[in-house]
């Protein structure tokens, strides 16, 4: 039962606002996503302005609830990190966007090298 599970469980389709100018925005191509959570943890947003001016960028949000979703690091070839799973939505023909992106930078920064 998953009501009863007790803590802060977060399960199901939740929506994602990406923010304009990120690898997220990039890799998704639209503004609002849903993905999928099965978690207890959360970002803790007492530390999101300092994170941010240490360089974290915060590149998707819970527009409902204002909780970070995905994080990247400025200046990174791609450095993201999100709170969901996109391995929920990912198949072998049609990988999730993020893993896309990610062989994508991956690729390029190889030919780089």
């Amino acid at each position: 039962d998953v009501k009863n599970m007790g803590g802060t469980m977060r399960l199901g389709a939740q929506p994602c606002k990406l923010i304009e100018g990120t690898i997220a925005r990039k890799a998704y191509g639209e503004e609002i996503v849903q993905e999928r959570h099965r978690h207890r943890y959360e970002f803790n947003n007492d530390y999101r302005s300092k994170l941010q001016e240490k360089g974290l960028v915060v590149s998707g949000v819970n527009p409902e609830l204002d909780l970070v979703e995905i994080v990247e690091l400025k200046d990174h070839p791609f450095f993201v990190g999100v709170q969901f799973h996109p391995e929920f939505q990912s198949k072998p023909l049609k990988p999730h966007a993020l893993f896309t992106a990610f062989v994508k930078a991956s690729v390029d920064y190889g030919r780089k090298q």
